[in-house]
């Protein structure tokens, strides 16, 4: 009985060692599985643009790019401070001046200087130089007009269910509604679209990096080399598109950009950007 009650707090011992060799086996294959379940991280994937970068890819495999690209000499030109002060206060003016115009002018702009713009916007910079872009210049009245019914039943459906009361009191004063003559006016529509994967030649999928924002950066330039031409524009956003595209999957409409001169009777919206001192907050600006 002695013996059975000195080797009873070893016994105490083995069975907590045991018990405590099972909870820890148990936890590390429990963190197994929940790591096989997690998707793979993808840190370029901008939860808030939501931007389909994160589409599935049959394999995670090599872009199939060149390993690695040259180098070459980078030559620009340089200005002085009081040039390129007053380049920057130039281009500052020349920018101020964009309006979205909806009293547009049927009269032609020469192609040309449509493929030149949408050529400025291809310079875009894009992740892993992936250019995730597609413009697709629209000059056909039938297929404008087609666009424009497209465009005013989904905007129809905004305004009365999608956008909701305060977003719809917002545009009051705006007066603006879901009725676009102006698509079947304008001589050019441009639509953009953002390509979610590309193909490598082996035909599987290629990831198409921060392909939102690769686009949406491009857009800015189309927009500033409009505007340097004097040409107005008119964006209409992603949402209202989103029945037009019929392309695949690959392809997601973005934008419609209407590209033409503005109206003799044109009037705009008296609005005005923040100054630059409101823009500019960060650290060590003032």
């Amino acid at each position: 009985m002695a013996l059975f009650s000195s080797l009873t707090p070893v016994f105490i011992a083995i069975i907590c060692v045991l018990i405590g060799v099972i909870l820890k086996k148990t936890s590390e294959e429990k963190d197994k599985r929940e790591t096989k379940s997690k998707p793979l991280s993808r840190p370029w994937v901008d939860e808030d643009l939501k931007d389909g970068t994160d589409h599935h890819l049959e394999e995670e495999e090599w872009q199939g790019l060149d390993k690695n690209v040259a180098h070459i000499p980078f030559f620009a030109e340089r200005y002085s401070e009081a040039e390129m002060i007053k380049r920057s206060q130039m281009f500052y003016e020349l920018l101020n001046k964009r309006r979205s115009v909806r009293f547009l002018s049927d009269e032609m702009v020469p192609r040309e200087v449509i493929d030149n713009v949408i050529r400025t916007a291809g310079t875009s910079p894009s992740g892993a130089h992936t250019e995730p872009w597609t413009f697709v210049v629209v000059q056909d009245p039938y297929l404008k007009h087609k666009i424009r019914e497209i465009v005013e039943e989904e905007e129809e459906i905004n305004y009365k269910k999608r956008m909701g009361d305060r977003w719809v009191n917002d545009l009051k004063r705006l007066r603006t509604n879901w009725i676009k003559e102006y698509l079947d006016t304008a001589p050019y529509l441009i639509l953009i679209f953002k390509q979610v994967y590309g193909r490598l030649p082996n035909g599987k999928k290629k990831t198409h990096y921060y392909n939102e924002i690769s686009v949406s950066i491009a857009c800015g330039i189309l927009l500033a080399a409009l505007q340097v031409l004097t040409l107005p524009t008119l964006l209409l956003l992603r949402r209202i598109l989103r029945m037009e595209n019929q392309r695949s999957e690959q392809c997601k409409s973005t934008l419609l950009g209407c590209c033409c001169s503005a109206a003799a009777h044109c009037s705009v919206f008296s609005l005005h950007g923040a100054e630059s001192k409101e823009n500019a907050q960060g650290m060590g600006c003032h």
